[in-house]
């Protein structure tokens, strides 16, 4: 029998804040936290971890923050959970605090821009490196690849993802052929009574708020609904951001919600992170703290409330099976995703060579920083050059 593991909350929050630093690429994260996690620590089996992704595509919010959380939550309860939540957001919290504070009063991000043309290449390599890892620890059959075919094409119709992942679950009902696993339960009691303590702690810190200055309330009920209806992870938030801060508070002119955005690119992270954006450059530090906590707080307490049922379901075939259509799906989201992603760049010989040998070096397993850094390195000396 294989010994029990020990880890501190220490090395939890250690080992994601190192993640959270390099947690470029948006869902293709998934794979690099995988191969941390299950391969390379062996703190979670490969089962549990895949089952918990799925369950954090049918929530709304980031979907990799709340990956982060369920991970802790499965290897040190609830405190752990909110340890992995804050270790893994951290990083971004603070390079985007940092990115904001330049922005607003250098107004000249012509440097970050550079980065980002170079960031961009070598993500196209990293998500189409995490479709591969997952098509081949989900795909059993052709059945498996099918359901990916007609979830990509039917993401490429611009679908909403849960409509999307909902087809996958019913095909994945009718096609997978997945094995029943026992599951690695949580308590539920625990679990559901953060939930419900959590929703009790919003509501006094809202008043509160409510109280003290007005505006800081509306930033934090207008964050709060963007997280609570971004199903299908980052990307979703961003329209509902738009019409919100753009269309009907008229905080931001379009030039200026765009920048925001693009900075929550090239930072770690989800892009949800572009909220730390939206907080400093209305309110100061104490908006960026505000926007920042109530855009993850919603979809980390309906993570907290629907855990132990949804370890519950997993001792039946039949949802087992829904679950594997729904990782299958994802294996189709993420092709799509690269796909967008290299349709926006120009692909000159030396960007074709670069993201060429980015993918062949996350195929053999080289660590991702390597790959972060080497996109930075080509910014700088294509700058140097020109």
């Amino acid at each position: 029998m294989k010994p029990k593991i020990r880890y501190s909350y220490y090395e939890l929050f250690l080992e994601f804040f190192i993640i959270g630093l390099t947690a470029f690429g948006g869902l293709a994260m998934t794979a690099h936290i995988r191969k941390h996690i299950v391969d390379k620590k062996e703190w979670l089996d490969g089962h549990t971890f895949d089952t918990g992704l799925a369950l954090c595509q049918i929530i709304p919010g980031a979907i990799v923050m709340q990956l982060a959380a369920y991970i802790g939550l499965k290897l040190k309860g609830i405190r752990g959970a909110i340890v992995c939540f804050i270790g893994f957001g951290l990083p971004a919290f603070l390079i985007m605090l940092a990115l904001s504070i330049l922005y607003k009063h250098a107004k000249n991000i012509s440097f970050v821009d550079a980065i980002l043309e170079s960031l961009r290449v070598v993500i196209v390599p990293i998500v189409a490196n995490a479709a591969y890892i997952f098509g081949s620890k989900n795909f059993r059959n052709v059945n498996d690849v099918l359901i990916a075919v007609i979830a990509a094409g039917l993401f490429l119709t611009k679908l909403h993802p849960v409509a999307v992942l909902t087809i996958g679950a019913i095909l994945g009902l009718f096609l997978s052929q997945h094995k029943d696993r026992p599951p690695q339960s949580t308590g539920r009691t625990r679990t559901f009574r953060v939930f419900l303590i959590g929703l009790g702690v919003v509501a006094v810190s809202s008043g509160i708020l409510f109280l003290i200055n007005k505006d800081y309330f509306t930033l934090a009920t207008i964050m709060l609904r963007i997280d609570l209806f971004s199903f299908g992870g980052g990307l979703a938030a961003v329209p509902i951001m738009f019409h919100e801060l753009v269309d009907i508070y008229a905080w931001f002119d379009h030039k200026t919600f765009l920048d925001g955005i693009i900075l929550g690119q090239i930072t770690p992270g989800s892009i949800i992170i572009a909220a730390t954006f939206v907080g400093y450059m209305h309110f100061g530090l104490v908006g960026s703290i505000i926007a920042t906590v109530c855009v993850f707080t919603p979809s980390f307490l309906i993570l907290m409330g629907i855990v132990p049922f949804f370890d519950k379901l997993r001792r039946y075939k039949q949802f087992n099976k829904i679950i594997n259509g729904i990782l299958c799906s994802f294996v189709g989201f993420l092709s799509v995703i690269a796909y967008h992603f290299g349709r926006d760049i120009q692909w000159n010989p030396l960007n074709i060579f670069v993201a060429i040998a980015a993918f062949v070096l996350l195929v053999r397993n080289i660590n991702i920083i390597w790959i972060i850094l080497g996109g930075v390195g080509l910014a700088v000396i294509k700058m140097l050059v020109i």
